[in-house]
């Protein structure tokens, strides 16, 4: 029998096999709840909504950060990864579904 460790994110129960990968997945979500608290403290917004932007911010920081820099296209590009991932999430759904 094999012995494998497993780090638990306390913020959402998310277990790695890794710790370094397991505190990059901390330090995002807690990113991404910092964004949607401002969110929430200088916009009247819904608090699911204010998590998915937060969330999608704090995915996707590398691109937003080169697109602050001087590559405002890279935020397009972003757009257009998120819809292929809701396409692939839909699709393996129904597959599940079916």
């Amino acid at each position: 029998m094999s012995i494998t460790p497993m780090w638990r994110v306390d913020r959402d129960g998310s277990m790695f096999t890794d710790k370094k990968a397991a505190e990059e997945y901390d330090r995002m979500l807690e990113l991404a709840a910092n964004i949607s608290s401002l969110l929430e403290d200088r916009f009247e917004i819904d608090e699911d909504l204010a998590e998915e932007i937060g969330l999608m911010f704090a995915k996707n920081k590398e691109a937003f950060a080169k697109a602050f820099k001087g590559k405002p296209d890279l935020v397009l590009e972003i757009g257009q990864t998120s819809e292929q991932d809701n396409d692939t999430k839909d699709k393996d759904e129904d597959e599940a579904a079916a």
